[in-house]
C-alpha cells in the first residue's frame, strides 16, 4: 500500500486508489500519518478538524471518520483506539513524506561530500514524489499546522538539487525553473543567487545583475534590509567576472531556444514571443489534436457550455459514463474555437493502451510529449516530474494554447498537466474526483435525447437506411441506451452492410444474448469500454458488481445490497457509491424513505451478466 500526502491526500492499493471522502476524513487520515505511530489525542484531532469551535457532535463525527478509515484501509494498516486517542501503525506501507525526507537527507549529504551526480539523483527522486502542494485537500487547520514545514523542506531540496546541477555545469537547463522559483519566492536569497550564477555562466551578465538589483529592491521595500553577504559577494563576482566555474565537468552547453520554422528548406530565425492572445509565436505552432468527428451530431447545449466557459477564461471537465461521447465533444468544441488559441493546441490520452492494462498514464510521460512538441530536445528534457512541470508552465506562461486531456483517471493525474496563465484546458473522464479540480466548469453527459439519437443514426448510416422505417430507428436507439458510442457502432454496421434492413438489425439487437456482440465494429466496442472501466476497480468491487447484476432488480438500495452481498449497511453503501463513481451504476433517484436508489443501465446490466451466460456470435 502507498500512502500519499505530498499533494492531495491519497491511499493506493496495488496501484488503485482507495476511496476517501471529503476534507474531514482526509484530514484525520493525514494527521494520523503525520503522528508517525504515536497516539494522536481526540482533542488534537478535533482541533485539526474543526479548530477551536467544534460542533456538539464532534466526538460522534470523529468516531465515524475513523471507523470509515478502518473499513476502507482494511487489514493493511492497524488503526486502534489507544487511551485518549487513536494510533495508526502503517507497517511496511510506503509513506511518501517519509520517503521524501530520507532521499532529501541522502541528497544533502552527497552534496556536502561533493558527490554532485549522486546528490542530484537522490534529490530528483525525492522531488518527483510531490504531486502539488502538500496536504492540498485537508482542512485549513491541518494545512496551517503542517504545511509550512513541509513546503520549506521541498524548497530546500529543490535548492540543493539546483546546487548539484550547477556544480555539474548544467546552468542552461536550470534557468527556466530558477526564473519561476525566484518569481514565486522573491525573498529567498539562495535561488536568486543560483539564478544569477546560471545566467552569468550562460554569458548573460546583464541579466544576472538585473536579478540582483530586483532582489535588493524587494528586500528593501518589503523588509527594510539589504541582501545578505553571500548574495553581495556573488554580485561582486559577477561584476568583476571572477565567478567560480562549475566544480564538475560540464555535460551540456546548449541553450533552450524557440524552434525555427523551415520554409523551402531554409531555417528562419526564431521569432520573439508576442503578448498572450496575440497572433502567436513566429515559429513552430504545435497542434497535436486528433481530428474532430466530421459527422458529430447533437449535444448543442453541452458544446455551447464548453465554448462559453473557454471564452470566459475557465477550464472545463467533461464527464459522463463510458460511451457518452466525452472525447468526441471535447474535440468538436476544440475545433469550433481554433481561432481563439493561435499559439498551439496539445492533446494527450491519459489512459494507457488496452495491451498495457488500460490504466492511468503517468503525468511525467505526458509532459515529455508536450515539451517535445514545444521544441525541447531530448537531451534538454528534465528527468524529474517537478522540473518538467516547471519548464512546461514556463514555456506556456505567455502563450495562449488549448490543452485537451482525454480519459483522465482522477484529479491527481491532471493537476501537474494544468498550464495556468492564458492557456485553457479541457479534461474528459468518468470519475467524480475530477470535480475537485479548482475553477473548472463541470459539463455532464448522459444519454442523448431521442431526436438527437435519431439524427446521429441518420448522419452515420445515411438517411435512406431509415426511409419508411422510423420505428426501426427508434428501436435501435433504445437498444443502444441512446449512448453515442453504441449508436455510432450500430449506424456504422448498417452503413457497412447495405443489404441489411434496419428492422432486421433492430430485431437482432432486441435479443439480450447477442446485443453486446452486435455493438462492435473495428476498434469500436461497447463491451471493451465497460471492461476498461471495470478493470480499474478492485477484485471485491468487481465481484459485487456481478452479484448485484445477477439479482436483476430494476432498482437497488443499500438495503438490497446488504441482502445480496452479505455486508453491513455502511459497506454496502460504499460499494454502491464506488460503482456509481465508475458510472457502472446510475444514481436513479430518492426513495420514499430518503434512501438513494441505483439502477443498471440495460447495456451495463447485460455486460455484468455475461459471466453467467454464453454470448451469441455477432452477425458477420
Amino acid at each position: 500500500m502507498d500512502l500519499k500526502i505530498l499533494g492531495p491526500v491519497a491511499a493506493e492499493l496495488d496501484g488503485r486508489s482507495v476511496a476517501l471522502d471529503g476534507s474531514k476524513q482526509r484530514t484525520a487520515f493525514a494527521a494520523l500519518l503525520l503522528a508517525h505511530g504515536k497516539v494522536l489525542t481526540d482533542e488534537r484531532l478535533t482541533t485539526l478538524l474543526w479548530g477551536w469551535d467544534p460542533p456538539a457532535t464532534s466526538a460522534k463525527q470523529l468516531y465515524t471518520y475513523v471507523s470509515r478509515l478502518r473499513t476502507r484501509l482494511g487489514a493493511h494498516l492497524r488503526l486502534e483506539r489507544h487511551g485518549p486517542g487513536y494510533l495508526m501503525d502503517i507497517g511496511d506501507a510506503g509513506f511518501d513524506w517519509d520517503v521524501f525526507r530520507t532521499l532529501a537527507d541522502a541528497g544533502r549529504a552527497e552534496l556536502r561530500a561533493a558527490r554532485y551526480a549522486d546528490a542530484e539523483r537522490a534529490l530528483t527522486e525525492a522531488l518527483a514524489l510531490w504531486r502539488g502542494s502538500a496536504l492540498s485537500d485537508v482542512t485549513g487547520h491541518l494545512a496551517q499546522a503542517e504545511g509550512p514545514r513541509m513546503e520549506e523542506a521541498r524548497l530546500s531540496a529543490l535548492e540543493n538539487c539546483t546546487e548539484a546541477a550547477l556544480a555539474l555545469g548544467r546552468h542552461t537547463e536550470t534557468v527556466p525553473g530558477l526564473t519561476r522559483q525566484v518569481a514565486l519566492h522573491p525573498l529567498r536569497e539562495r535561488p536568486r543567487g543560483q539564478l544569477m550564477t546560471a545566467l552569468s555562466r550562460c554569458g548573460r551578465q546583464a541579466d544576472a545583475l538585473a536579478v540582483y538589483e530586483e532582489g535588493r529592491r524587494v528586500l528593501a521595500d518589503d523588509l527594510g534590509i539589504d541582501p545578505g553577504p553571500d548574495l553581495r559577494t556573488l554580485h561582486q563576482e559577477v561584476l568583476t567576472g571572477t565567478l567560480t566555474p562549475p566544480q564538475a565537468p560540464e555535460r551540456h552547453a546548449t541553450e533552450l531556444v524557440e524552434p525555427a520554422l523551415r520554409v523551402g528548406g531554409a531555417p528562419q530565425e526564431p521569432g520573439p514571443r508576442t503578448e498572450a492572445g496575440g497572433s502567436g509565436w513566429r515559429g513552430l505552432v504545435p497542434s497535436t489534436l486528433p481530428a474532430a468527428p466530421g459527422d458529430f451530431t447533437g449535444r448543442a447545449a453541452e458544446t455551447q457550455e464548453v465554448l462559453d466557459a473557454l471564452g470566459n477564461q475557465q477550464d472545463v471537465v467533461v464527464t459522463g459514463a463510458p460511451g457518452t461521447g466525452k472525447s468526441a465533444l471535447a474535440l468538436w468544441a476544440a475545433e469550433r474555437c481554433r481561432a481563439d488559441f493561435p499559439q498551439g493546441r496539445l492533446y494527450a490520452d491519459l489512459r494507457t493502451a488496452p495491451a498495457d492494462g488500460g490504466g492511468p498514464r503517468a503525468p511525467g510521460e505526458v509532459l515529455g510529449w508536450f515539451l517535445g512538441a514545444l521544441g525541447i530536445a531530448p537531451d534538454q528534457m528534465p528527468v524529474a516530474l517537478d522540473e518538467r512541470v516547471q519548464l512546461y508552465r514556463t514555456l506556456l506562461a505567455d502563450r495562449r494554447m488549448l490543452i485537451v486531456l482525454d480519459n483522465a483517471f482522477d484529479d491527481t493525474q491532471v493537476r501537474p498537466l494544468l498550464p495556468g496563465g492564458a492557456s485553457r484546458t479541457v479534461v474528459t473522464g468518468v470519475r467524480s474526483p475530477l470535480a475537485s479540480l479548482e475553477g473548472m466548469r463541470l459539463v455532464r453527459l448522459g444519454p442523448m435525447e431521442r431526436a438527437e439519437a435519431n439524427e446521429l443514426l441518420v448522419a452515420v448510416a445515411g438517411r435512406g437506411r431509415f426511409a419508411g422505417a422510423p420505428e426501426a430507428a427508434a428501436r435501435i436507439a433504445e437498444f443502444c441506451d441512446r449512448l453515442p458510442l453504441a449508436l455510432r457502432i450500430a449506424a456504422a454496421r448498417l452503413a457497412a452492410h447495405p443489404h441489411w434492413p434496419a428492422a432486421l438489425f433492430a430485431d437482432r439487437l432486441a435479443s439480450p444474448e447477442r446485443r453486446l456482440g452486435e455493438l462492435r465494429i473495428g476498434s469500436l466496442d461497447v463491451r471493451a469500454g465497460l471492461a476498461a472501466e471495470l478493470a480499474q476497480l478492485g477484485p471485491a468491487d468487481r465481484a459485487s458488481f456481478a452479484a448485484l447484476a445477477t439479482a436483476g432488480l430494476s432498482r437497488l438500495t443499500a438495503g438490497d445490497a446488504v441482502a445480496l452481498l452479505g455486508t453491513g449497511p455502511d459497506v454496502a453503501e460504499e460499494i454502491l457509491e464506488r460503482l456509481a463513481d465508475a458510472r457502472l451504476l446510475d444514481a436513479w433517484g430518492i426513495d420514499d424513505d430518503s434512501s438513494l436508489c441505483y439502477r443498471f443501465m440495460p447495456l451495463v446490466l447485460l455486460f455484468a451478466q455475461e459471466g453467467h451466460q454464453s454470448p451469441v456470435p455477432a452477425l458477420a
